[in-house]
């Protein structure tokens, strides 16, 4: 369940970010048959909080009122990436987490979670400009900067600014569904999921390589999720070797070819499990599995669920609301 929200503040707080967290959660929106959370912001240090550009944040509450909360979020601050943290802030998060607590980041928000050795053996991202720093920082944990964002129950992290609204909606759809996360991106007027990932705000040139370039080739997979695809056939249908091929595609998207592919044929899969009656099987010829049981097997291991309880959480009936 996601009843009890609290948005954690430290000095030199970005409001942007901070005003994502309070959009998805902090309005009540119950007029519209949409859940109200009970929300609040915690100062980390004092009770009144700095933010960029100039302006001071006063809240009642201290890092006590984590201890009701059953999903805490961490926005940006100014120099996230080099500073410390409070310990009596971080050794809160992780008692949150012992008990079972959900904790998002936005963008370099993931510094607070490494040092409080949340991100220790999880996958993880931030904003691409400080992926480097954090997997310097911390270790332990498995950088990813090519992703909007990752899901490591009950760690969830984010990249930078609009990811946050990325990963708040998935929090929501994932705990209360595509009903409710979709009426709440209605409102804020975004898309409920986006595509794609970081790979495309980098400043670098995005390599092309011709007719027969990565890109080419992902366009041409994408609308042939149902065939056997190798990375030998797209390395050749690239003209490169296929350690060259899988070299560049990682360049350009931040991950391999197979794990793109997986993940097309994942998303594919939950469309066609929302919005058709399908079978399994059907499902999984249509997606490029080799049968409802290799679909369900990946299913489990990527998103932790499956097919089947997949398509009970999404296929309610549209409310008023959402249709608004």
């Amino acid at each position: 369940m996601l009843k009890n929200v609290a948005a954690v503040l430290l000095d030199n707080v970005h409001p942007f970010e901070l005003g994502v967290i309070c959009e998805v959660f902090g309005i009540d929106r119950r007029e519209e048959g949409l859940p109200a959370y009970d929300f609040a912001l915690v100062a980390a240090e004092s009770s009144s909080v700095r933010a960029v550009p100039g302006f001071t944040i006063s809240t009642p509450y201290g890092l006590d009122r984590l201890e009701d909360a059953d999903l805490i979020a961490i926005p940006v601050g100014d120099d996230f990436h080099t500073r410390d943290f409070p310990p009596a802030l971080l050794e809160a998060l992780r008692q949150a987490v012992a008990r079972g607590v959900r904790v998002v980041s936005v963008c370099v928000g993931a510094f607070v979670l490494g040092a409080a050795g949340l991100l220790d053996g999880r996958r993880c991202t931030t904003h691409w400009r400080y992926a480097e720093a954090l997997a310097e920082r911390y270790p332990k944990a498995q950088v990813e900067p090519g992703v909007l964002y990752v899901d490591e129950d009950p760690i969830l992290t984010s990249a930078g600014t609009s990811a946050g609204i990325d990963a708040c909606l998935h929090l929501v759809r994932k705990l209360q569904g595509s009903d409710v996360a979709n009426a709440i991106a209605r409102r804020m007027v975004v898309p409920p999921h986006r595509e794609g990932g970081q790979a495309q705000y980098i400043e670098r040139p995005v390599a092309h390589y011709g007719e027969d370039g990565v890109r080419e080739v992902m366009v041409w997979a994408e609308k042939h999720l149902d065939q056997e695809i190798s990375v030998e056939q797209l390395s050749a249908r690239a003209c490169m070797s296929p350690r060259t091929f899988a070299r560049r595609f990682r360049t350009e998207t931040g991950t391999t070819p197979y794990r793109w592919l997986l993940a097309q044929r994942l998303l594919n899969a939950q469309r066609l499990l929302e919005n058709t009656d399908e079978t399994m099987e059907v499902i999984a010829a249509r997606t490029g599995f080799a049968n409802a049981a290799a679909l369900r097997y990946q299913f489990v291991r990527s998103l932790n669920t499956t097919p089947n309880a997949y398509r009970r959480a999404f296929r309610g009936r549209l409310t008023d609301a959402t249709r608004q």
